[in-house]
């Protein structure tokens, strides 16, 4: 590759980073014929973490996404040594993971069922057949395991000097020993980058920079959270004896993973105890090593001298310590820069960016190019990140975390430990009182559900009904049958006032905004495509003022997403959540908690549902709204952050006088999806119409100006749909499902599980996924027919409905 010496002055697309990653993006890009496509690397390509990447490619991942990105991957190995010529090393062994319990044979039986919804063979086996899979491996202990025949492993330093040597043969300039120092913006968006040897323009900038992702985003204001952390593999002397090619092994029960290598063994770690190094140290350094270390290490080699026997008189070749670049949540950041537009970012792949790189180019390369993703990537976006997690103390505990949980078994409902409490809403201590047991959500500390006197708050995990099963249980059947109170001020709140106020929020809404003020309005916001990008409540205060409520995982895009919307326009866009608690009241008897606490009228004909108004509550003033996310009459109440305590001080007793419950978000969730209410993220996102999701009765065709997407919606409303969300009921009452399990229809698989929670209404697990069939069929096709639900292996009889189950004709918010 060149050097600096032939820096232009100008270039369409800048990559940032000479690793797999940013050399696939290069790739694909030129690939698909955009112009002007610039790769700089600082030092030389793949002096980052590429050089010493194990080379596995493994098909197991959390998330469909995930596991999309490989299908990509894995096209790219398989053609990219025939398209230019240079070796890849890429071979097809498989993968064989094996389990020494229970408990992790029904996270691989999971593992499974998620691999094949995905399309992916995968063979269970027993512990003969796992046996059989692997000359060297002591099976002493094994109860079972699983292989996925189609999986392999590359050489990474070859695969990327193929990407490179392809993406030059289809017009890309790569040059080496050019570091970007900063990338230069303006008014919103990229305009190019700075370097040692000078500025380059650009239209759009690709930080794939790796470890230094996140020094390079925080000079121009993008956060990339992400800790390199040590990681360690050994590799023996010469052994012999074993044919070529053999699958590498995962022994997750022992931290570890085992790969045959030119007649040696590697033997890698993801063991706890991990250790955050700082790339600081050698910011201008390239192929950097870190020191051995026997006495971290030893023990888990010597574990592994157990379960490969061969181990234990084999000579050590190498030694191997190097930086490997971890995440607080465990997912890359793969993406567009929120409220910086031309600026994407790919980086934080926690130790699996060889396997995810060659796929990670191509999706980016088709974002770039068409303007959207190819499918869903709301797991990867960058607008999740919050401003904490960039904190170099909160990495270095929290990545830690990330790397010691990577061989762990991962439960439902798990909860990191890390870093905790970080962000407590005005309500924490009141409802820590009250027995709240809590989970965390990006720092938040959430009530998930109450517990009793002498219930452990943290019980052991489960793959059956957890252990919180009946408290959550008590909740859920008090919002149906008397009334409940939730906590939920981690909700985000977007103030939005100016006289322009009301024309940009209509044009961005699919439902009528221009509203009486004091009315609520629930309206997806929806991208040119009519996919939904965002899914939220608006309340109109006065004429020029707006409130918007979005989710605590959302509110930070959304808000982005406003922002840009605004533009130079008579308008602005404030995030207010910090200055007010939020909770609320739902329930048959919500009403009669409340009417004696406020001068407030709360009949029906007085307070009708949508309606939102300030009223008084105890001695202070909070703004009362009559709306649902659980299927019930209440009313959500915003209080002034400093009057929170008092407001909740005066509901309880109301609220218990009435054997009303304190109820957390486990129960919310189980409510709503009693109700079949959506949740963007997990059942609805930037890919789903409203017309495929259910939500046609949130669309205002002909409300003037019209807006986003709704040319889009035109189109797909002539020609029909192929896919709808899908409201599920397992009929055995014992079940439990996860996510992400394969749906069958007369024993074919038509789509996947998006979320489930137990009904304790509708008596059994219930869900939301999505169904799709190959042309388009009358509506009644997707409720007919014997549907199956596949957990663990195992096929579940389910029913289906396209209306909610539980009041299907929603009477009970309104009365």
């Amino acid at each position: 590759m060149a050097t600096g010496s032939g820096l232009p002055a100008r270039a369409g697309v800048v990559v940032a980073g000479g690793g797999v990653v940013g050399t696939a993006v290069a790739y694909h890009l030129a690939r698909r014929g955009v112009r002007d496509v610039l790769l700089l690397e600082r030092n030389t390509l793949t002096s980052g973490t590429t050089w010493h990447a194990a080379g596995l490619v493994t098909q197991a991942r959390a998330t469909a996404a995930a596991r999309e990105i490989l299908v990509r991957s894995r096209d790219v190995f398989l053609g990219l040594e025939a398209e230019t010529g240079s070796a890849t090393g890429y071979v097809t062994t498989g993968t064989l993971v094996f389990a020494t319990g229970a408990d992790r044979m029904t996270e691989l039986a999971h593992q499974a069922t998620a691999s094949r919804a995905s399309g992916f063979p995968v063979d269970v086996l027993g512990p003969e057949q796992v046996a059989e899979k692997h000359p060297l491996l002591d099976t002493r202990g094994v109860v079972g395991g699983v292989f996925f025949p189609q999986d392999g492993r590359g050489n990474a330093t070859d695969t990327t000097i193929a990407l490179a040597r392809g993406a030059a043969r289809h017009g890309a300039t790569l040059l080496e020993r050019v570091a970007v120092t900063d990338v230069l913006t303006a008014d919103g968006r990229v305009r190019g980058v700075r370097t040692e040897a000078g500025d380059v323009e650009a239209d759009v900038v690709v930080n794939a920079t790796g470890l230094w992702a996140r020094d390079l985003g925080l000079r121009h204001g993008a956060e990339v959270p992400l800790q390199a952390m040590e990681h360690f593999y050994i590799v023996t002397e010469k052994i012999g004896g074993f044919p070529p090619g053999l699958p590498t092994v995962k022994c997750v029960d022992e931290y570890a993973y085992v790969k045959d290598e030119a007649g040696a063994l590697l033997v890698g770690f993801f063991e706890p105890g991990g250790r955050p190094w700082d790339p600081g140290r050698e910011r201008d350094g390239g192929f950097v090593t870190l020191p051995e270390d026997w006495d971290h290490i030893g023990p888990f080699y010597e574990r592994m001298t157990a379960r490969f026997p061969v181990l234990e008189n084999a000579g050590i070749r190498l030694h191997f310590c190097g930086p490997e670049a971890f995440t607080p949540d465990g997912l890359p950041h793969i993406g567009p820069v929120p409220g910086l537009e031309g600026c994407y970012v790919a980086a934080g792949f926690n130790s699996v960016g060889f396997m995810s790189g060659t796929g990670v180019g191509s999706v980016l390369a088709d974002w770039i190019a068409d303007g959207r993703a190819p499918f869903d990537m709301t797991d990867f976006d960058p607008a999740r990140v919050q401003p904490h997690e960039t904190n170099r103390r909160y990495l270095h505990a929290r990545a830690a975390e990330t790397l010691d949980l990577a061989y762990e078994i991962h439960w439902p409902y798990e909860q990191r430990t890390a870093v905790r409490p970080l962000r407590r809403s005005p309500l924490y201590h009141a409802v820590a009182e009250r027995g709240a047991a809590f989970g965390e959500t990006l720092g938040w500390e959430r009530a998930n559900w109450y517990a009793a006197p002498g219930d452990d708050p943290r019980p052991a995990p489960t793959w059956g009904l957890p252990p919180w099963h009946e408290r959550s249980g008590e909740e859920h059947r008090a919002v149906r049958e008397t009334a409940g109170m939730f906590d939920v001020s981690d909700f985000g709140k977007l103030l939005v006032q100016g006289r322009d106020a009301l024309a940009v929020l209509q044009r961005m809404s699919a439902r009528e905004l221009d509203v009486e003020p004091g009315r609520i309005v629930y309206s997806p916001w929806l991208n040119e495509h009519g996919g939904i990008d965002a899914d939220v409540t608006v309340t109109r205060l006065d004429e020029t003022r707006f409130l918007v409520l979005s989710g605590a995982s959302t509110v930070r895009r959304d808000h982005a997403r406003l922002a840009a919307a605004l533009g130079d326009r008579h308008a602005t866009v404030a995030d207010v959540g910090g200055t007010m608690a939020m909770l609320t009241v739902m329930g048959p008897r919500a009403r009669d908690v409340l009417a004696p606490l406020t001068e407030a009228d709360l009949s029906d004909a007085a307070f009708p549902f949508g309606t939102s108004r300030e009223i008084d509550l105890g001695h202070a003033y909070v703004r009362a709204t009559r709306v649902t996310y659980v299927g019930e009459l209440g009313w959500e109440l915003l209080i002034p952050a400093e009057y929170g305590e008092h407001v909740f001080g005066v509901l309880w007793p109301a609220l218990a006088a009435y054997g009303g419950r304190m109820a957390g978000h486990y129960a919310m969730n189980s409510l709503r999806l009693e109700k079949a209410y959506r949740s963007w993220g997990h059942d609805i996102g930037p890919h789903d119409t409203p017309q495929e999701a259910g939500l046609g009765f949130a669309l205002a065709w002909d409300k003037p100006g019209g807006f986003t997407g709704r040319e889009a919606l035109l189109r797909q409303r002539e020609t029909g749909v192929r896919r709808r969300l899908v409201q599920f009921l397992v009929k055995d009452p014992s079940r439990m499902l996860v996510h992400d399990e394969p749906i069958l229809r007369d024993g074919r698989r038509v789509g996947r599980v998006c979320s489930s929670a137990y009904g304790h209404t509708l008596g059994g697990a219930v869900a939301l996924g999505w169904v799709e069939v190959d042309e388009v069929v009358p509506r009644d096709w997707f409720t007919e027919g014997a549907y199956e639900i596949e957990s663990a292996l195992d096929r579940v009889p389910a029913v289906a409905s396209l209306r909610p189950m539980y009041d299907p004709r929603s009477e009970r918010p309104r009365s």
